[in-house]
Formats: structure tokens, sequence, C-alpha cells
């Protein structure tokens, strides 16, 4: 009489302990990420790589949509008081992963950071560059002196994370590195850090945000296209992305795994040196010094552009993975042209450009540029060197992990340089790529080719002025059309980002080409 029970109980039992295994599996989430991680330091070095593992763990004021829309973040509203002065009303019951309350204190502390750290290979300065000062009116108001009217501070706000100025107040890169001051209050908590290989995270059970499925997460760094694909088709990684333009076919024959892609707001672009007068790695056809730097003329840049087959390189090296570019910056992004069209193909008339500029032999160049950052770089840069060198530039590449690569940059060791940037519009990316360098407002920080026309920085320093949106736009939009058309940087194409991911996740693919744990849902 007693057994039938105790067979029932233990039926039951069996089911759910069955039917909870899959949602135990669930809870931990493990991506393959595709670019090399510096530092954990969120405010050292502007890279998408350390973005992508320090925004699981620290938020910013202002936050983006999956469409780089602007959108509420640790600031619930802002608003410009004046043309100098905006004011930033902050979420209240939002804790550090120390349990401490965040504050406009932590704000201001974190705001003022970015210009303390010596040694910075260079980036976040410039989105601070503005402030006159940032004072704590109370505890959850934060108000901010800007330098100079200052329309674009939102979108610079974004790109400050915010730190727990306890625990970063005397904290340097390696306390970082170590979790020591890896104190945010973002979805994630730190729990261990090997560099060159993963971030190990755990849930922030108190975060104010909508609770993430996954109880750990385990970011794993797999710059090597081939072994990130390997991975997660043997099940060793949920999901990646960057997927390989030659690997896709095959991921998407496999009923396990599902991708997704969009548009990016990365533009894949070249920076040519016009600033000295003999540059690094640039000679005559016949090896030997040149009397002038050739990317000076304007001819000879109109003729490397007519050059380059961006068709080609989109259908064949892309994959159809890209969209040929004219501006600075991709489609629906604020302030792009869409009556800019990308140069034709043509030799004929680059090797006629060429002649005129008074290089009828042409002459020979380096190209140096990353060959594990961006989709397929090292292709790319063999295809330039192909197309270059049929016109007469004869060119020799130098491809190398990005790492090394900026290392070169940052020695002014290159020329003509391959380089993909994202921006929230066209008068940011102005201000980073091409604005005449000027350190004390941050501008052209990565302007690599020190391009400098007053004409294209006074518009560019009109639209950041203006807080009127519409002008603002019309401003930049003016100035985005007067460096293409001179050709300030060359424009190659706006990559098309991809990720693959076993197909009971789901995810909403990101024009800033961020990868975010807590935005994958189960199916």
């Amino acid at each position: 009489m007693n057994k039938k029970p105790l067979i029932t109980f233990a039926s039951c039992l069996l089911a759910l302990v069955l039917h909870a295994a899959p949602a135990a599996s669930a809870a931990e989430l493990r991506i393959g990420l595709s670019g090399e991680v510096s530092s954990l330091d969120p405010h050292l070095l502007a890279s998408q790589p350390n973005l992508t593992v320090a925004r699981h763990v620290f938020e910013s004021l202002t936050d983006v949509d999956p469409q780089t829309r602007l959108i509420p973040g640790l600031a619930e509203s802002w608003r410009a008081l004046d043309p100098l002065t905006w004011e930033f009303r902050l979420r209240r019951g939002v804790k550090f992963h120390d349990g401490s309350e965040f504050t406009a204190e932590d704000a201001v502390f974190s705001l003022a950071r970015p210009l303390s750290i010596r040694g910075s290979p260079g980036g976040f300065a410039s989105y601070v560059r503005a402030v006159e000062s940032a004072t704590a009116v109370d505890s959850h108001t934060l108000r901010v002196k800007t330098k100079y009217p200052y329309g674009a501070l939102p979108e610079d706000i974004n790109s400050i994370l915010i730190v727990s100025k306890k625990a970063a107040q005397n904290a340097g890169p390696e306390d970082f590195d170590s979790g020591r001051a890896m104190v945010g209050t973002g979805p994630y908590r730190f729990l261990r850090y090997q560099r060159g290989d993963r971030l190990e995270l755990a849930r922030h059970d108190q975060w104010w945000g909508k609770t993430p499925a996954w109880d750990r997460v385990t970011l794993r760094v797999v710059p090597a296209d081939p072994s990130r694909t390997a991975a997660l088709l043997s099940g060793e990684l949920d999901a990646i992305e960057h997927v390989p333009s030659a690997d896709l076919k095959n991921i998407n024959k496999n009923k396990k795994l599902i991708t997704i892609q969009t548009t990016s707001w990365r533009t894949i672009l070249l920076h040519l040196d016009q600033y000295r007068a003999q540059p690094p790695g640039v000679s005559g056809a016949d090896g030997k010094a040149l009397e002038k730097n050739p990317f000076m003329d304007l001819r000879v840049r109109r003729a490397m552009s007519m050059a380059i087959h961006r068709e080609a390189i989109v259908s064949r090296v892309m994959e159809g993975l890209a969209v040929p570019a004219a501006n600075i910056v991709s489609p629906g992004v604020f302030g792009h042209n869409p009556a800019l069209k990308a140069a034709p193909y043509d030799p004929e008339g680059a090797r006629r450009l060429l002649a005129e500029a008074g290089y009828p032999q042409g002459f020979r160049i380096t190209l140096a540029g990353p060959n594990n950052r961006y989709i397929n770089d090292e292709q790319i840069l063999q295809t330039i060197a192909q197309l270059l060198t049929r016109v007469g530039v004869q060119t020799r590449v130098e491809a190398a992990p990005m790492s090394a690569f900026l290392g070169r940059v940052r020695k002014e060791d290159t020329a003509v340089s391959l380089l993909g940037w994202g921006s929230f519009a066209a008068d940011l990316a102005l201000r980073s790529l091409i604005a005449g360098p000027n350190p004390e407002k941050g501008y052209g920080a990565w302007n690599w080719g020190r391009y400098a026309n007053p004409k294209v920085d006074a518009l560019m320093e009109q639209a950041l002025g203006s807080t009127d949106r519409g002008r603002r736009e019309t401003l930049a939009r003016e100035a985005n059309t007067l460096a293409m058309n001179d050709l300030a940087i060359i424009p190659l194409h706006h990559q098309v980002v991809s990720w693959a991911m076993r197909a009971n996740l789901a995810y909403t693919p990101r024009t800033d080409e961020f990868t975010f744990a807590h935005h994958f849902t189960p199916r």
C-alpha cells in the first residue's frame, strides 16, 4: 500500500530534475569576442574590444539602443539650461557591486578621471575636453559647465563609464585588471580576468535594469577567425561576434545555429600622411626619395581612390558583408549625406591623374594596418595593394595585430594606414579623424594623416556648438561633404556585422557592433 505513493514521488522528482536541467545550463553564457582586450581600465584606451568587456561591469549616464539612438542610462533625463550648462537627473536606488549607492559624486569623479591618467594611449580625454566643470548639485543631480556652447555633450558623456569613486580614487590600470577597482553598477560583476584569454562575470542581482537571463558569463577572447568559428561549432561557445564571411554558409547550414546581421556604424578607411615632406615608406618608382609628399596633392588622393574597386572588395573580399562608402559615417547615422556617392573604379582615370600630378611612373608606398581587428582586414589590405600597384602606386603591405599596429602609429611610423571608425554623428567623427589636431579641445586625436582644413574645422565647430539638433545636423552634413570631396581620408566601405549563436538564443543586432551578454535571451 505504501509503495505506490513512493513511486509517484520518485517519478515526479525525476521529471522535475529533467525539466530543470536545460534551465540550469542556460544560466551560463559563453561568448567568443573577436578583438584583443588590452586593459580593463574603462578610461585608458577607447577601443571597441576594451569597451565591450567594460560595459558589462560599468555603465554611462546616457545609453544607446541597438540603432545607436540616445536613451537614458544612469541619468534618467538631461537638458541644456543655457548654451554652457547641462543638467543630468540621476537614477535613485542604483547600487555598485560592493553595495554602496551611486551618487553624483561618482559621476563627477568619473568625468575628471580620463584627464588624470598618465601614459594613456589616447581616446577618452577628447570626450571631456569641452567640460569646464562638473558639480554635484545634490546626490542625484549633476550639473556640467562647458567651456563653449556644446550640443554634443550627451553623446560624449555616453563614452565615459562611471566608476566608483571609493574603489577607483587611487587606482591604476593594474588595479582594474586585478579586479580590485572593478566596481561598477552594471548588470555583471567581476570574478576573474585572464589576460589574452577570458573575463568571467557573475550577475549583479541588485542591478536596476531588467534581470539578465544568465547567472554567469564568460567572455572569451578569440581573435583568430577559424578558432572562433570552430569553438562555436564544437559547442565550446554559445555565441560569437564578427562571423568570418567564409564561414557564414556553413554556419547557416547547421540547424543548431543561427546568424543575424546589420549594417554597422563603422567606416573602414585609409589615412594618408598629409603633413611630412617625406613620409616613411614612400619613395619614387626607382626607390629614391621624392622631392615632396604626393598625398598633399588632391589629384593623387583622387587617383588612389579611383584605383580602389570598392564593389569588388564588397562582393569578393567581404563576400557581401559591406556597403561601398563615400561618407565618414554609415547610412542612417546623424550627418550622413546620401547624395555623396562612392568613387567609381577607374584605373585609366587614376593613371591620368597621377601623370597630371607629376607621377607618370607612379611611386612606392607601404600600406599598414591590423590583421585581427576588422572583418577580413588583411585581405582588404592585400587587395588594395594589388589595385594600387596596377595604376603605378607600387604598394607593399605590413599587417600586424592591432596592438602592435597602434604602437607603430603612435610612433608616427606609418604614412598610409587602414582604420575602422564608428560614431554617433558626422561632426563627432570629424572631430576625431579629420579636425586639425588640437589637444586642448580634444580635436584630431585619431587624425593620423594630420589633414588640416580650416573650413571643415569651422563647420564642425559650429555643428558641435549647436543645441538645435536640426541646425547641428545640417552643419555636420556640410562639413562631412566638404571633407569627403577633399578626400581628407579615403572611405572604403561600411561593415555589415554578423553574430552567430545557438538556435535557442536571441539577440538584437547592434549598429554599434557591441556584443552584450545581458542582451541575449533564450528563445
